[in-house]
């Protein structure tokens, strides 16, 4: 039987809409369903989905990296043991959805493989068009001693035809330079060059498939401090999945994430009145996703705004000012 959530007025006019009507919470896909949290096997969960359905499905797989919730295997049998799941991933894609794809790198005795690049012909042969290949930086992460530190990941955003939902301007960013002017000679000479709605968040958007193009996302990644941080160790933040959720679907439209960890993605499509699946295997990521969504639909979970401004250190706070005993140890003797 459907699961309901509370729901309740919250502070935002997304959740506004939430306290006209209670969402319909399932543990399976049926056409009548909100939000689905399917707990177990991705492969199986898919399997039971319909043809074409999800607008777009965005996950962050399992990195083959030795995270705790994951075993580590050999590359080659890593990516051949998630075949079939790209295969139904592709099979329940709308004609006219995304999928994007955030990957790391896989790491053995310091060599790095990117993980992008093995994924990339995969799809490529299962018929999807690369229309970008995102950078998402971060200022923070793991330190190495051996090669420079990781400061990125990759997402690749598919589609399935030419014909796919592409939405801009929700997602525009603020002008560097609104004041900016047509140059050359013309009717729009003297007159401003850029859109009042804002710029394209990345530099590059050729939406070409035989091009490997780079734009630059400058979102933190979910450590300690992260306001969304909870038990699972590597979680996508709602930030990163907006601007997909935001430019790639409309209200209504199906939003699915096959490893759905604590329901990050889920969350997002939700906060903007989209429906959302989610599969997921660890029972306790899967409780913590069901607990995360009824703070969303009551207006009380912790989450960083999209477009926040990463946080600039004064250098009046103790953690940023160089440690007395740095100094004296690079006194001349």
């Amino acid at each position: 039987m459907p699961e309901e959530l509370p729901t309740g007025p919250g502070p935002n006019p997304t959740l506004d809409l939430f306290a006209q009507t209670r969402r319909i919470i399932a543990d399976h896909f049926y056409p009548g369903a909100e939000v689905v949290f399917a707990h177990g096997d991705s492969l199986q969960t898919l399997r039971t989905c319909p043809e074409g359905f999800a607008k777009l499905i965005i996950t962050s797989p399992p990195y083959n990296i030795g995270k705790e919730y994951e075993q580590q295997a050999e590359l080659e049998h890593y990516l051949s043991s998630l075949r079939p799941i790209l295969e139904q991933l592709v099979r329940v894609l709308s004609p006219t959805g995304s999928l994007c794809w955030q990957v790391g790198n896989y790491v053995q005795k310091t060599e790095v493989f990117p993980l992008d690049i093995y994924f990339y012909p995969i799809f490529r042969e299962l018929g999807l068009k690369l229309r970008n290949r995102i950078i998402w930086t971060f200022d923070h992460g793991l330190h190495c001693s051996l090669r420079f530190s990781g400061r990125y990941e990759t997402l690749l955003w598919f589609t399935k035809t030419d014909e796919y939902t592409f939405n801009l301007d929700p997602v525009r960013v603020p002008a560097k330079y609104p004041g900016k002017t047509n140059y050359r000679q013309g009717p729009k000479y003297g007159l401003p060059s850029g859109n009042p709605l804002g710029k394209n968040p990345s530099d590059i958007w050729t939406l070409m498939a035989h091009e490997w193009e780079t734009g630059l996302w400058s979102i933190p990644n979910v450590k300690a401090n992260h306001p969304e941080k909870t038990i699972h160790p590597c979680q996508f933040p709602i930030e990163l999945v907006e601007r997909c959720v935001l430019s790639m679907t409309n209200e209504g439209d199906w939003v699915l994430d096959p490893f759905s960890g604590v329901g990050s993605a889920m969350l997002a499509a939700v906060r903007h009145n989209r429906r959302a699946i989610g599969c997921e295997r660890e029972k306790a990521y899967v409780d913590e996703a069901k607990h995360r969504m009824e703070l969303l639909l009551t207006g009380q979970l912790p989450y960083r705004p999209l477009g926040k401004p990463v946080y600039q250190p004064t250098g009046r706070e103790k953690v940023s000012q160089v440690p007395m005993d740095w100094l004296r140890d690079t006194q001349p003797k």
